[in-house]
């Protein structure tokens, strides 16, 4: 019981920073490498928020979702719009090119060294009931999953949501109905980045902070997309808390050198039997 909570506390996580993606992937067809980078420049938002203005990185969550939000709309116009009726390989390039931008860039500015939030306000353990679980692990899954929730509600229900689906659909009709793309377009992408923004927020009060730490993110979130199915968020937070309790259980019982290649070995396993993920549509 203890490790399903961990993972199922993990893969709500990984749920808010993989929704973001399947947004993004189902709306414009676009993989976007450099999401996990985008998590870790929210992570360092979040340590310089704590460092010079002492705000801890629960209380800057709104700060740090603003802030990635921004950078994601930025990101669209700057970048992502100029090659999205470019040939697969230049949108390729151009994510991955951007993904090594913002690793070298940290590494150039703040330097390799690890850093951490010293005595956050969700630091500490709590009991539940014979579990013992991390305060910020279980307040971020909690925060997490209601944002994923909350997130999915918006596109189902509101007139954004209307017109990103429609978008997602047909952009040319969508267009001929009067509907603003590039204003959905860059919605998407900045709620994308206001996803991990708080993601990084969440995971900077109990994990270490570094230039590659997106890294990870950026190989597994496609793949949590993938295998909830191409743009299905309510897929991608299932195929997330999958991902976050197979991860947990194979570093208890067998090794943590082996969480990943577990979790791509599902991927793989999944993807063969049904390409369209576990949700998808055929």
């Amino acid at each position: 019981m203890q490790v399903l909570l961990g993972g199922v506390l993990t893969g709500c996580i990984y749920a808010l920073v993989a929704v973001g993606l399947a947004l993004i992937w189902g709306l414009m067809g676009l993989v976007n490498f450099a999401h996990g980078d985008l998590l870790m420049v929210g992570m360092y938002a979040s340590f310089w928020f704590w460092a010079l203005f002492k705000i801890d990185p629960f209380l800057g969550l709104p700060l740090n979702a603003l802030l990635i939000f921004c950078f994601g709309v930025a990101v669209y116009f700057v970048i992502t719009k100029k090659v999205l009726r470019a040939e697969r390989t230049s949108q390729i390039f151009a994510t991955f090119g951007l993904a090594i931008a913002l690793r070298a860039g940290a590494q150039f500015f703040w330097s390799p060294d690890y850093r951490m939030i010293k005595d956050p306000i969700l630091g500490g353990v709590m009991k539940i009931g014979e579990l013992t679980v991390g305060k910020a692990h279980l307040i971020g899954g909690i925060v997490a999953l209601s944002l994923s929730i909350a997130l999915y509600y918006i596109i189902l229900k509101t007139d954004f949501g209307r017109a990103l689906r429609a978008t997602a659909e047909d952009r040319e009709t969508a267009e001929i109905m009067g509907i603003n793309t590039d204003k959905v377009f860059a919605l998407a992408w900045g709620i994308g980045g206001g996803c991990v923004g708080i993601g990084g927020a969440l995971m900077a009060s109990y994990y270490y902070i570094y230039p590659d730490v997106g890294l990870m993110f950026s190989t597994l979130a496609p793949a949590i997309v993938a295998l909830g199915g191409f743009g299905n968020i309510p897929g991608a937070v299932i195929a997330a808390i999958i991902v976050g309790v197979v991860q947990t259980g194979f570093s208890f019982f067998l090794s943590p050198a082996y969480k990943l290649a577990m979790v791509y070995a599902l991927y793989l396993a999944v993807v063969i039997a049904r390409p369209q993920g576990l949700f998808g549509r055929r």
